[in-house]
């Protein structure tokens, strides 16, 4: 039970934007009505299972039912110093979020996850971040807004902040159930939703490599940069450094495509990680830095060519290994528009979420980070990505002789106001020759920056990177007790419905 003028709420890491989203179609619906059952849907709410984690999840009255809505997740600031301005961030932010999608939350469910440190129990961990808790009801309080539960998770087992009655609970926890044994777990297989692991799990997938063969990643990336960076610099050569990175993306998703399949994410990566060359994947790395070269590689973005594609964005994103790491932004958010345009919004959100680490002044990523936590449809920029494609299919059929370039910016996700998708097309392609003046994505300014930042660098800046405006130097440099609070219906409604 809980006292209704207090709130709980929680968030995600301090480097990441809080996430806030709804679940649709609700075709699939079960009651969820203790705290052990609320425990038990934890990683079915969110996709995954959280670590280090606060999570907030709002409800809304539906007939004297809570319903789902938004969640919101932050990591556990390791100071406590920073508990207060985190907790009123994340309820602040999921309170308003939902009103600007015209549902304001009636309550709230609060979680905080976290495993012992060596030495720590799982009661320790509990009571350690009982302040946490208590600022996250706090600040939800301030905004009027009722929390019905708050659980603890470490160590296989689940304690309630929120229950009333003394005695009430093991004081070592109540046991978490089986994975996959719960009604919503049953409800989520039949619905056709799974789990994804751990969000450490998914992030490894595009993290970049900590192995002996980074020194030789490193290795290629120098030299592409020297052979590279000049010719993407001098507009006469700018073009077909683009040409050539295309021509080799389309080689490597023709390879990537028919190579044989592989069981489980680890030995698809290490099946891909083969099938990449060092100097291939610095090539690549290198000339996505370029903004309009990046755009025109958005277009992979569904039908047979979206599955290689996010493949080669992950292994590229694994490769800007060393002093390349504000490198991954170009394939992370490459990655992350492909995982948001076939559906992944989780991946499509981490993606996003990792570019933004690398370079938080990537605009790009920070558009799409918007439009994809505001749960924009991103069939809007499809169409344009679309429309850019056939124009310049169209150039290309009736042109002749001299080579051309046709530069198809890719169109922001959001307006100035960021409540809705608003797409705009790029300058309509025209054939330039090489070697006057060529489309660089520029709008035909010889080297100025964009308005992400990714004007190439000469070899005193740095190498070629994406967004930002910092120079950066290249170079090597068992069974539960029904008599307790697990098990005891939750305040003030009879059951909350929520999505398989």
């Amino acid at each position: 039970m809980t006292n209704h003028s207090e709130t709980t709420g929680s968030a995600e890491n301090g480097d990441i934007e809080p996430t806030a989203y709804d679940r649709h179609g609700a075709d699939h619906q079960v009651t969820l009505r203790t705290p052990a059952e609320l425990a038990d849907a934890l990683p079915y709410l969110l996709g995954y299972r959280p670590e280090d984690s606060i999570v907030l999840v709002a409800l809304h009255d539906r007939g004297g039912r809570g319903r789902f809505g938004g969640r919101a997740r932050l990591g556990i600031p390791a100071g406590a110093d920073d508990w207060a301005s985190v907790a009123r961030q994340l309820a602040h932010g999921l309170v308003t979020g939902s009103e600007r999608r015209g549902t304001r939350p009636e309550q709230m469910i609060a979680y905080v996850c976290q495993e012992p440190a060596p030495g720590e129990t799982g009661r320790q961990v509990m009571e350690r971040l009982r302040p946490l808790v208590q600022n996250l009801r706090t600040e939800c309080g301030r905004l009027d807004v009722t929390v019905i539960e708050a659980l603890c998770i470490s160590d296989g087992r689940f304690w309630s902040y929120c229950c009333p009655i003394e005695g009430c609970c093991p004081v070592d926890g109540s046991p978490m159930g089986l994975p996959g044994t719960s009604v919503l777990a049953a409800a989520a297989t039949y619905a056709g939703l799974q789990v994804r692991g751990t969000l450490r799990e998914l992030r490894s997938r595009l993290l970049p490599w900590e192995t002996a063969a980074a020194l030789e990643q490193e290795a290629a990336l120098d030299a592409a940069g020297s052979a590279l960076v000049p010719r993407i610099l001098d507009d006469a050569y700018r073009a077909d450094v683009a040409h050539e990175t295309l021509d080799l993306a389309r080689l490597i998703l023709d390879r990537f495509a028919a190579a044989p399949p592989a069981s489980g994410a680890l030995h698809s990566d290490l099946r891909d990680d083969e099938l990449l060359a060092h100097d291939e994947a610095a090539t690549l790395i290198l000339g996505l830095q370029d903004r309009a070269t990046r755009d025109r590689a958005a277009e992979w973005m569904e039908g047979d060519e979206a599955v290689p594609a996010l493949r080669l964005w992950r292994a590229l994103a694994r490769r800007c290994v060393g002093p390349y790491g504000e490198h991954a932004a170009a394939p992370l958010t490459l990655a992350g528009w492909v995982a948001w345009s076939t559906g992944d919004d989780l991946e499509a959100r981490e993606a996003l979420a990792m570019a933004l680490g690398a370079d938080s002044d990537y605009l790009f990523a920070r558009l799409l980070h918007q439009a994809c936590n505001e749960g924009l449809d991103p069939e809007s920029i499809r169409r344009c990505l679309r429309a850019e494609r056939k124009d310049r299919a169209g150039v290309e059929a009736g042109g002749s002789g001299d080579a051309e370039v046709a530069d198809g910016s890719v169109p922001q996700a959001v307006n100035d106001s960021g409540d809705a998708p608003a797409p705009v097309a790029a300058p309509a392609a025209s054939r330039r020759r090489r070697r006057t003046r060529t489309a660089d994505g520029v709008e035909g300014r010889a080297r100025s920056a964009e308005p992400d930042g990714s004007r190439p660098r000469t070899q005193a800046q740095g190498t070629a990177r994406p967004g930002g405006t910092r120079p950066r130097t290249s170079g090597r440099s068992g069974s539960r007790r029904h008599d307790t609070c697990s098990e005891r219906p939750l305040p003030g409604s009879s059951g909350i419905e929520g999505d398989g």
